[in-house]
């Protein structure tokens, strides 16, 4: 090849500058090519074959699929909560108390902030969330019961008369089960 036939590389880089110095700053400093386009690039401006009533549906598709995750956010939460019980165990110290603490503030919080919560979408899709709001309570309440369980389980729920009263006796267990352990 000669050396007239080769691109230097100063003629390469010019196909991506503007010329400043021209009175027309609109204007490429070369014309368009098409071969030297990235590619998947169209010179040709798309557009918009939708309707403006389909891009509302697909608005309000949106805003019903944003109500619906909203409102199963609890439930999606109450296997991560089954394992964080799991995890703290059945002992009385400051971490499984702390979790229960928790598992009882959060749905509690959110039982009591339930319109405001709705509210952003409320306004866009209407008044018809009704069900979307049910769901996201239904799914509180039971991470609730949840944290209630967790309670029972350690030992902290005041289920016998003796918790209430002083006068009345712990009931005494009828037998003790322990598994696993041997002795010689």
């Amino acid at each position: 090849m000669t050396k007239h036939n080769q691109p230097t590389a100063a003629l390469l880089f010019q196909k991506w500058k503007f010329d400043t110095t021209s009175k027309f700053t609109k204007e490429i400093a070369r014309p368009n090519d098409s071969s030297l386009c990235p590619p998947g690039y169209s010179q040709t401006p798309v557009h918009s074959s939708e309707s403006a009533s389909s891009k509302e549906a697909d608005q309000q598709h949106l805003l019903y699929k944003r109500a619906w995750d909203i409102a199963l956010g609890p439930v999606k939460q109450i296997p991560m909560n089954i394992f964080i019980m799991f995890m703290a165990g059945n002992s009385i110290s400051i971490f499984p108390i702390m979790m229960v603490g928790m598992m009882f503030i959060r749905p509690i919080q959110a039982l009591l902030k339930v319109g405001s919560t709705f509210k952003p979408l409320q306004g866009s899709i209407g008044n018809n969330l009704y069900f979307q709001k049910f769901v996201f309570m239904l799914g509180n309440l039971m991470g609730l019961a949840l944290a209630l369980y967790k309670c029972s389980s350690m030992g902290l729920l005041p289920t016998h008369q003796s918790d209430w009263l002083a006068f009345i006796e712990e009931p005494v267990r009828v037998e003790y089960s322990g598994g696993g352990a041997t002795f010689f």
